[in-house]
């Protein structure tokens, strides 16, 4: 009896909230978005595009218009009273040293170093591990607005010079220049209009790739064609760089190089997208400018090879042919015909994510069950051992050469923030060469992995954490998320963003869908093209696993992801508007019919396929379109959408529409909302102080329309 009566008061408690939120919902007004008529035909088939306007990102009316969407954004959320408290919540929780991303320049150790609240990690510098530490770069001098990265690329042979990328305002477009590390100064030296490209040192330069400069006002919206590579020499203009291969028969292709650790051969990889690449190869000529022909190894586009280095004339290679799960092979160059090849490691249960050659011996990173695992062999692929990981979570590589005994990788879980270990070759010796310290302990959290079945009957995994002692009494607020696409694979990674959910007793679940790479390609190609409901049905299948086993219920409930796994939200939110109460998608791909005429959108038709490719291929993505799907009458979960105005990867105008027409077809009943950061882009470099802003904003959201009223007292 008086089970009964604690459920009727929850009942009513529930009910009052959510007039509450209706009452606030309810008091929305929306800017007015004009319609123009705009048609499209595909195969016959007309279909409207009354938001088309919305692609000029450069227009006086779009800019307009993002500043009042803005303004109701941020009416709404300041009505929620304790956004505050949770910005104040995850800026202490987001105020620890972070130290990561370790390698080795001759005698110094460089690494990256966050103090806590630094909108950019400093680089810092020092000679051995027991040197002073220095400051090499400090980004937010060079820019106080915190919106422009550094990264480090890639060091000449005498390791006293290393090339540098930076990216403003979270633009894919980037910048390179030299630096040389026995003054610590930049060099005259600056590369502009580069996408997508590292650097390979090699004589007095190095090579790198580059695209035309594009047509000024769309830098940030028109398609991104021929890429090229190029040899620039220190000390020269740009403009004298010399062009070592194009194919103008094949605008839309990636290109990048590789040369061999010992620098013989040079490898160029042709991409198309996700689905594979070609693998073609030259001697490298005495005179770096020297143009001579590449090779083909591997030609087409269905398998994935990466030479990972030359060794006595053959080259050691990843590849996933005939092994979905991936192999390493030995290919010898006098002979290279199949029939020759040498398996060295062969492909085994486990995903092999990652491999490189240390020390001459052959490191490999493999994925079980969406963990890592870590392994060495020698060049035979003969004695095995294991590198012994701090739990189960990620681990990746931050420093390995051929010639180095020692390499360097780092690890997190989701309870474990990014530590970086040197390992070594010899002694199998390991060291921590970071020890982050939190302000509170991670123990009082639970992480589980578990098995649901899909629509077809598939078997997909899922973690879960949440805050011991939890009950599962479908009471609980508890956040989705998913991505389900290019063989990405999402595993174990520490978040700050997170662990202010988890407190105020959130379960977080994270899918690893079809269309991942978590188990091999066969799992990527179960989720692109023509299967991609797949990776839909996965991520439906998660929520109502969640529901069923009483971890949460469907009013409690967000799902969120971002890019693809933005498309992921919008198609789900359509699908079963009814299981979700909050949607996040997040500089999604909304329209599938027109994506490939932006950026590099092209680059993703090997993934999804493409509107112009044939009438079955328009009708099925058509079918799932998010934009296109929307329809009058329907009571769609709470949204916020969001996205950033120098996103040129998805390009904003995806979000701007989809929210458009949400607002056009909301019954009021839940918001509608789109928040556009501003000199921001995909994601790349976000500064610290965007990314509380904008987690203190989504997880107000959240929590309020899950019928948080009050947040609960962190001890």
């Amino acid at each position: 009896m008086n089970e009964v009566l604690i459920d009727m008061k929850y009942n009513l408690l529930c009910v009052g909230i959510l007039l509450l939120m209706n009452e606030l919902s309810a008091q929305v007004v929306y800017p007015e978005t004009k319609k123009i008529h705009h048609q499209d035909m595909y195969f016959g088939h007309v279909v409207d595009d009354p938001y088309q306007w919305l692609e000029d990102d450069n227009s006086e009316e779009t800019h307009a218009w993002v500043i009042q969407e803005n303004k109701v954004t941020q009416k709404y959320l300041s009505q929620i009273k304790y956004r505050d408290q949770l910005k104040s919540r995850l800026t202490e929780l987001y105020n620890y040293v972070k130290t990561t991303d370790f390698f080795k320049a001759g005698d110094l150790i460089i690494y990256k170093k966050n103090d806590g609240l630094q909108n950019q990690a400093l680089w810092m510098y020092k000679k051995g591990m027991d040197g002073e530490e220095k400051v090499l770069i400090d980004p937010n001098k060079e820019d106080p607005a915190g919106t422009t990265t550094f990264s480090f690329l890639d060091y000449n042979k005498k390791r006293n010079l290393i090339s540098v990328e930076l990216h403003k305002a979270g633009s894919d477009w980037m910048e390179i220049k030299a630096l040389d590390l026995n003054t610590f100064q930049f060099l005259k030296d600056e590369l502009k209009w580069i996408k997508f490209s590292d650097t390979q040192w090699y004589g007095d330069g190095f090579y790198y790739s580059k695209y035309p400069t594009p047509e000024s006002g769309k830098e940030f919206s028109a398609a991104t064609e021929n890429q090229c590579i190029y040899y620039h020499q220190l000390g020269t203009d740009q403009n004298e760089d010399v062009l070592i291969y194009t194919d103008p028969e094949a605008p839309r292709h990636y290109h990048h190089v590789r040369n061999t650790d010992d620098n013989k051969y040079q490898i160029l990889y042709k991409y198309r997208g996700s689905d594979g690449f070609e693998l073609l190869y030259r001697k490298l000529p005495e005179n770096p400018k020297e143009v001579t022909p590449f090779v083909y190894l591997f030609k087409g586009f269905e398998s994935k090879n990466e030479v990972l280095g030359h060794v006595d004339g053959h080259f050691i290679i990843k590849t996933d042919v005939e092994a979905p799960n991936y192999k390493i092979i030995s290919i010898d160059l006098q002979h290279p015909e199949k029939e020759n090849w040498k398996t060295i490691v062969p492909e085994s249960s486990s995903v092999i994510e990652y491999s490189a050659i240390a020390g001459n011996k052959i490191v490999a990173g493999y994925l079980k069950n969406a963990c890592s695992e870590l392994k060495v062999f020698d060049l035979n692929g003969q004695n095995a051992k294991d590198i012994q990981l701090p739990g189960l979570g990620t681990a990746e590589l931050s420093y390995s050469k051929a010639s180095d005994d020692e390499l360097i990788y780092h690890f997190t879980s989701f309870t474990q923030p990014n530590t970086s270990y040197s390992y070594n070759l010899k002694t199998g010796a390991t060291a921590q060469l970071a020890h982050p310290e939190l302000g509170f302990s991670t123990s009082d959290f639970v992480t589980r992995q578990i098995w649901y079945t899909s629509k077809d009957g598939t078997k997909v995994p899922m973690f879960l954490i949440y805050k011991k002692g939890m009950k599962q009494n479908g009471k609980n607020p508890a956040y989705l998320y998913g991505y389900g696409g290019f063989g990405v694979n999402i595993t174990p990674a520490y978040s700050s963003s997170y662990i202010s959910l988890l407190e105020q007793g959130t379960v977080i679940a994270i899918a690893n869908l079809r269309g991942g790479g978590e188990f091999g390609e066969e799992w990527h190609r179960a989720g692109m093209l023509m299967k991609k409901q797949n990776v839909f049905d996965d991520f439906i299948a998660a929520a109502e696993y969640l529901i069923t086993e009483k971890y949460t219920s469907s009013s409690k409930l967000a799902l969120a992801g971002g890019s693809n796994g933005g498309l992921l939200v919008g198609a789900c939110m359509i699908q079963r508007p009814e299981l979700f109460r909050v949607a996040f998608p997040a500089v999604g791909v909304m329209d599938m019919l027109k994506y490939q005429n932006f950026t590099v959108g092209w680059g993703w038709v090997s993934e999804y396929g493409a509107s112009n490719q044939s009438e079955e291929m328009f009708k099925y993505l058509y079918g799932y379109s998010p934009y296109h799907n929307l329809r009058k009458g329907v009571n769609y979960p709470a949204t916020m959408v969001t996205t950033a105005d120098h996103d040129d990867r998805v390009v904003p105008a995806h979000s701007f529409k989809f929210a458009a027409r949400l607002q056009e077809y909301t019954m009021n009943k839940f918001p509608a909302l789109i928040r556009i950061d501003v000199q921001a882009g995909h994601g790349k470099g976000k500064p610290v102080s965007k990314i509380i802003d904008e987690i203190s904003d989504k997880w107000s959201f959240f929590l309020w329309n899950t019928g948080v009223k009050k947040l609960k007292k962190i001890k």
